[in-house]
């Protein structure tokens, strides 16, 4: 059993349990290869392994994720943010490098809910006063 550092990140409605390794085998997304997984982004393996690239341990480092619920966009936003947290809770020095290029900081947003007599959220039915 190989020693890890475990990091929790939420996005929207998605939810990514995110554990990091020493070494240079590759990082994979629900047992699967982060290109192959997000595969309808090209530039998803960039915005995952950011973390790694700004405190310069990309390839020192390696990382599983286990992500659930939401879309892309938000199991994205999920991996680095659980990849993030792991960092720095692995070597707390980290925290500031981090929280400059905004990888710390939980992203609030979310779909906002529908309201009764409203089409969707905010959008209402056309008004006639005759």
């Amino acid at each position: 059993m190989k020693k890890y550092t475990e990091g929790i990140g939420r996005r929207k409605t998605s939810t990514a349990r995110v554990r990091i390794y020493q070494g240079d085998s590759a990082s994979t997304v629900n047992g699967v290869a982060i290109s192959e997984y997000f595969s309808a982004r090209k530039d998803a393996e960039k915005i995952v392994n950011r973390p790694l690239i700004v405190v310069g341990l990309d390839g020192k480092y390696y990382f599983t994720a286990k992500v659930y619920g939401g879309g892309i966009t938000g199991q994205l936003g999920s991996v680095r943010l659980g990849l993030a947290r792991a960092l720095y809770k692995m070597d707390p020095d980290l925290k500031s490098v981090l929280r400059k290029e905004g990888l710390i900081t939980r992203d609030p947003r979310a779909v906002e809910r529908k309201k009764y007599h409203h089409v969707k959220a905010r959008k209402k039915p056309q008004f006639s006063k005759r």
